[in-house]
């Protein structure tokens, strides 16, 4: 039976990347636990790439015969590590790009057409008084009712999809509550902007051509 001093008390390191969770263990002496290899973590204040000879040469003064190799920096170890997750997360984020930009162009074709088969209404309207501001808000009014009922669909889908994120995170979760926020709003700002533009060109209808057509 080996007995050990304890001399301090640390909280638990992850040793084998971000995503495992961390083992129980403990730090014992290397001349009554010898490994093949030792691990050496140096911390700087400077670049510590610019110390990789300093570093070799002083094990060579200590030790000649000791071989010095694999010198990298922490964050590249942590990149190396977390290499998969951040791949993941880039294609899930060009298709959310290209997702969010479909479904701008989607609602602006929608809303497009409508305020094109609407014409006539819409110069009526505003030939009888009706404002600008009145006829836009009109159209925004019916194309951002479409994309808040899309929204909340996919804010309670995204609720069902959150196991499949928690993979991918590290340090947030996946029902993150800043997420579910501006996510929708990021959304709705698009989803306005896109119904903007149809809801402008319906204020530049000209009544007497609307009345003429009718």
């Amino acid at each position: 039976e080996t007995f050990r001093e304890i001399v301090g008390v640390v909280g638990n390191t992850k040793q084998f990347g971000l995503a495992a969770e961390a083992p129980v263990q403990t730090y014992e002496p290397l001349a009554q636990q010898p490994f093949g290899g030792v691990s050496l973590v140096i911390r700087t204040s400077g670049d510590p790439a610019t110390l990789a000879n300093a570093i070799r040469a002083e094990v060579r003064a200590i030790d000649s015969d000791q071989p010095v190799s694999n010198i990298r920096t922490l964050d590249s170890v942590i990149s190396d590590s977390v290499a998969r997750e951040r791949f993941s997360a880039l294609l899930l984020g060009i298709f959310a790009a290209v997702a969010l930009a479909l479904a701008a162009i989607g609602i602006y074709g929608v809303m497009a057409y409508t305020v094109a088969q609407r014409t006539h209404e819409m110069g009526i309207r505003m030939a009888l008084g009706a404002e600008a501001t009145d006829v836009r808000w009109l159209v925004m009014q019916q194309g951002m009712r479409l994309a808040l009922a899309g929204i909340g669909v996919g804010v309670l889908a995204s609720f069902a999809a959150t196991r499949v994120l928690d993979s991918l995170l590290f340090g947030v979760s996946s029902t993150d509550p800043m997420t579910f926020v501006v996510t929708p709003l990021l959304l709705a700002g698009a989803a306005l902007v896109a119904t903007y533009i149809p809801a402008h060109r319906a204020t530049r209808v000209d009544p007497l051509l609307a009345l003429r057509g009718e």
